[in-house]
């Protein structure tokens, strides 16, 4: 079992290649433990948004922005004594060490190609297009053993996601 180190106000890096669910189980997350929840998305700046929408990838001029803000909004969390859980990305090694504190954790979403762009497909009112779906997959830089990191399987209802997290984790419900 993982359990987090820094419980004093830890956050989580829900991440991984799009429509793998990560803001659906970010939220029953957050809600269970009654912690602060972030769509990562929605720091976006809307170039970043309408070069996705267009259906072209992100380099790493177009994230750099987006990842400050993202260290920003965890550093914000963090300085208040509030946990919290953000969605991003994060496929790179260096995109996550932009991100990285020892109050962090990244929860790495896996699972087979052919699901997750099924999932993308159904997805409506995203601006990723799943032709994205590859380049995703390209960027990829899966974590190592070496980073604060837990994979849990998409194969997996949201439920037993969530379920999965705070168990593995350590973490403890907020109470009714």
């Amino acid at each position: 079992m993982t359990v987090m180190t820094d419980q004093s106000s830890p956050v989580l890096v829900f991440m991984g290649v799009a429509s793998t669910g990560k803001s659906t189980v970010a939220g029953l997350v957050a809600g269970r433990l009654g912690w602060d929840f972030q769509e990562g998305d929605d720091l976006h700046p809307a170039a970043n948004v309408a070069k996705m929408a267009a259906g072209h990838a992100l380099n790493d001029d177009d994230r750099a922005p987006w990842l400050e803000i993202v260290a920003a909004w965890i550093d914000e969390r963090h300085a208040a004594g509030r946990p919290s859980i953000i969605t991003c990305s994060a496929l790179r090694r260096r995109y996550r060490d932009v991100l990285r504190r020892d109050f962090v954790t990244f929860v790495h979403f896996t699972g087979d190609r052919a699901m997750i762009l099924d999932r993308m497909m159904r997805r409506q009112g995203h601006f990723m297009p799943p032709a994205l779906l590859d380049s995703q997959f390209a960027t990829l830089e899966v974590p190592g053993e070496d980073e604060r990191v837990i994979s849990v399987d998409v194969a997996l209802s949201p439920a037993e996601q969530a379920s999965e997290i705070i168990t593995r984790l350590g973490l403890a419900p907020a109470s009714s």
